[in-house]
């Protein structure tokens, strides 16, 4: 599926804030309700929108430490990727984790409270993996930027 010009004006709003009812939705992008909901419908379906989410706040949650954590493997098989692949996704503190080029294989980013808790999920969590060989930790000092929303051609 192509989304077409209205498309990405439904999904523009939506991705600005997705408890919008579809009554203020297809006001918003000057369509009637009932085909309002059937793009939606469609978009939904085709899996160009895949979930609705909540952003949360990290800090009120006491999440203070925002850890980008390279990580390499000994051996780059198949195997031995999908084996970590299932370690770390079963991990709640990874947030995001991308197979990458470069000098490390991986590259995860970890939401945790304090030192002694990435202490902890680096010792008992991501060293006890057998497939990993080393591991290097960036805190980050500060977040400049940080959007969910993707860049639409029209409509943004």
């Amino acid at each position: 599926m192509k989304p077409d010009t209205l498309d990405l004006r439904i999904l523009a709003e939506l991705q600005r804030d997705s408890s919008l009812s579809n009554v203020e939705l297809a006001r918003r992008v000057h369509l009637s309700p009932s085909p309002c909901l059937a793009r939606v419908r469609a978009l939904e379906a085709a899996g160009v929108i895949r979930h609705y989410v909540a952003l949360l706040d990290p800090a009120p949650l006491g999440l203070h430490l925002n850890v980008f954590i390279s990580i390499s493997l000994k051996q780059q098989n198949r195997a031995a990727l999908e084996a970590f692949e299932a370690s770390v996704c079963a991990r709640d503190e990874v947030m995001e984790c991308y197979l990458m080029t470069g000098d490390a294989d991986y590259l995860l980013r970890v939401a945790v409270a304090d030192m002694a808790a990435l202490e902890r999920f680096i010792l008992e969590q991501l060293s006890p993996i057998a497939q990993v060989e080393k591991i290097r930790s960036s805190f980050a000092l500060k977040q400049v930027r940080y959007k969910t929303a993707l860049p639409l051609a029209a409509g943004s």
